[in-house]
């Protein structure tokens, strides 16, 4: 608009102009100022049209400018909403956020008073105790969490533990034993020596039982002569005793001098006999087993074992055949079979020595093998095989194991029925001296024993523990040959009548 005025305003100061030099002309020359004029007034109006154009460009100038200047400010105010649209949704994602956090403290405080309620309480309950009670109060608890949580891990762990040791176990021992063929042994407590006649006992006897008193004071064993036909019984409750008393009174018969000096005599002769027969008894075992280098002390010792017996079997015949098993246990294992069947040939020399040496067989043995310069793992396989000391080797193991197989297997043990009824009975009640046990039953002659409890007391994480305990007992404070499975039965039952 201003340009306009511009342009308006100089087109009339050029005509003003113009009409001036006319009236100057026509006064000067009337003739020529015509001509001068319109030349005049067209330079003029070229002149005014230029500066017209030249100020119109630079009012377009300046329009572009400012056009330019306002579409700057127009993009900055549009990148300055968007920023504060940007930040109004970040307010309101924030509220949000605070809002659920909100709720969330809303529930742990409603929590938080519950659990305060819940400590009040007990607070209350412990202000009424003293300090023992409360302290009582706190490990019994304590006590409580942590033994359901160790009964836990405890399940999962024999679990695991007994699906791969009951795997290899069987396969291992399956192998030894069905390539192990021994002799069913069994000795008993008396020895019986046959006799040519009935006549024969007077003489054995003697003039008011001189003969019968002179052959047990030598003997130490006790002569039974009863109506027994044609024989007569020796007792002793030491094997190599009575084995000398019965080859003396052998030679005796067989000699027919019976008195004093001749039963001292042939009581010489026997014990020289006896011996010799347990060195040859100790050498076979070392040939059979296929161990040397022993020493003759150690030999001695190993067969004065052929005269003992452990539940009606042969002890010496038990060692072998526990050689036997624990070396093809070691090979099946891939450790040294030598060094197995030693350790099982000697795990019990303990029962050669007699009952003056104190102590189980298990640590007389080791001892003996000690002061016998046995290697460590023998002398620690021997102490350990009756958990005496803890089992610290496989070749211990092994050798528990190899012992375990001969003695458990089908005859090779026997007892008296006096003793087996004993044990079960002594079985049952250390059983059933357990709390929350209701009743017990030793079957399959003790080596079974089935213990049902009290659902009420006793809790199926509890039920497992409780097994081991009674097995533990059992095996702390009962002698019994091979090995007893103890069974927690845990049944509860609940009914209810439709009238």
């Amino acid at each position: 608009m201003d340009w306009v005025v511009a342009i308006v305003g100089l087109v009339a100061g050029i005509s003003l102009g113009i009409g001036i030099t006319w009236l100057r002309g026509r006064d000067d020359s009337p003739g020529g100022v015509s001509a001068d004029a319109e030349g005049t007034r067209e330079r003029a109006e070229v002149e005014a049209q230029a500066q017209a154009l030249t100020y119109r460009e630079a009012e377009d100038a300046a329009l572009d400018a400012r056009r330019i200047d306002l579409q700057a400010v127009e993009d900055r105010l549009a990148q300055r909403e968007a920023t504060l649209e940007q930040r109004t949704a970040n307010l309101t994602q924030r509220e949000q956020i605070l809002e659920t956090r909100e709720s969330e403290a809303a529930v742990l405080r409603a929590e938080a008073d519950t659990l305060a309620e819940g400590a009040r309480s007990e607070l209350e309950e412990v202000a009424q105790f003293d300090s023992r009670a409360a302290k009582a109060a706190l490990l019994e608890r304590v006590e409580d969490e942590a033994r359901r949580e160790a009964m836990v891990v405890v399940r999962e762990l024999e679990l695991k533990a007994r699906e791969e040791a009951d795997r290899r176990a069987r396969r291992i021992l399956t192998t030894a034993i069905q390539r192990l063929a021994a002799e069913v042994t069994s000795d008993s407590t008396v020895s019986v020596v046959p006799l040519p006649s009935d006549d024969m006992k007077g003489r054995i006897i003697g003039r008011d039982g001189r003969n019968i008193k002179a052959f047990e004071a030598v003997t130490g064993v006790d002569l039974v002569v009863d109506d027994t036909p044609e024989a007569v019984t020796i007792s002793t409750f030491d094997p190599i005793r009575r084995e000398v008393a019965r080859v003396a009174l052998q030679n005796l018969v067989v000699d027919g001098r019976i008195h004093p000096a001749s039963i001292e005599e042939a009581h010489t002769k026997a014990q020289s006999e006896v011996e010799q027969s347990v060195r040859d008894a100790g050498e076979w075992a070392l040939l059979d087993v296929g161990v040397s280098r022993l020493h003759v002390e150690v030999v001695t010792l190993l067969g004065r074992l052929k005269y003992r017996t452990s539940y009606g079997q042969n002890v010496l015949s038990h060692s072998v055949e526990a050689a036997h098993v624990a070396g093809m246990l070691a090979a099946e294992l891939g450790i040294d079979p030598a060094e197995a069947k030693r350790a099982a040939l000697l795990h019990d020399l303990g029962k050669a020595v007699s009952h003056e040496v104190g102590g189980s067989h298990a640590l007389v043995g080791a001892e003996i093998a000690r002061r016998f310069e046995e290697s460590a793992a023998v002398v620690h396989a021997i102490e350990a095989h009756h958990d005496e000391v803890e089992p610290r080797t496989l070749l211990a193991v092994i050798t528990q194991a190899a012992d375990a197989v001969s003695a458990s297997r089908p005859g090779a043990r026997r007892e008296t029925l006096e003793s087996y009824v004993r044990r079960l009975e002594r079985i049952e009640e250390m059983a059933a001296s357990f709390d929350g046990v209701d009743r017990v039953f030793a079957m399959q002659a003790g080596r079974d024993v089935r213990v049902v409890v009290d659902p009420g007391k006793i809790s199926d994480l509890e039920a497992g523990d409780l097994a081991r305990r009674i097995a533990k007992r059992i095996e702390t404070n009962l002698q019994y040959p091979g090995q007893i499975q103890v069974t927690v039965i845990r049944e509860l039952r609940s009914s209810a009548f439709a009238r």
